[in-house]
């Protein structure tokens, strides 16, 4: 992985366009992701995984276009990584960008990232079998 935007918002879905994700400026710009370069898109929501390239859009915005258009839905948290291939000499020191965003779609600062992401608020699912059972 050489580059990471963590729990972004899909907030369009265009299925009329020709393929890719479109992504804040300042996102890619803050990730090092370029426009045109693949990027692989997993939806933390349903499960879904796509490959496609990213495009720069407009402020905020994270929206897939073309056929990946039906893989998401408009609020959907997705992330999206970019990857690659290194000589084991470059890895010396490697760190991949990472970043983190809030429910707008806008870069955390590095302290609020880690602070975000202690805070996140998990659902514990158990089986019906169980629920009763306190050792469960």
């Amino acid at each position: 992985m050489r580059a990471k935007i963590h729990r972004a918002r899909v907030t369009r879905a265009e299925l009329g366009y020709v393929g890719s994700v479109s992504i804040c400026p300042d996102l890619l710009r803050r990730a090092d992701i370029r426009p045109f370069e693949q990027v692989h898109v997993l939806d933390v929501d349903n499960g879904a995984r796509l490959v496609t390239y990213a495009m720069e859009g407009q402020p905020g915005e994270i929206c897939l276009n073309g056929a990946a258009a039906r893989l998401v839905q408009v609020g959907d948290l997705v992330i999206i990584v970019a990857y690659a291939s290194y000589e084991e000499s470059e890895l010396e020191g490697f760190q991949p960008r990472i970043v983190h965003v809030d429910s707008h779609n806008v870069a955390l600062a590095e302290h609020d990232a880690k602070r975000f992401a202690t805070e996140r608020t998990y659902v514990h699912v158990t089986s019906a079998a169980n629920v009763d059972d306190p050792d469960c």
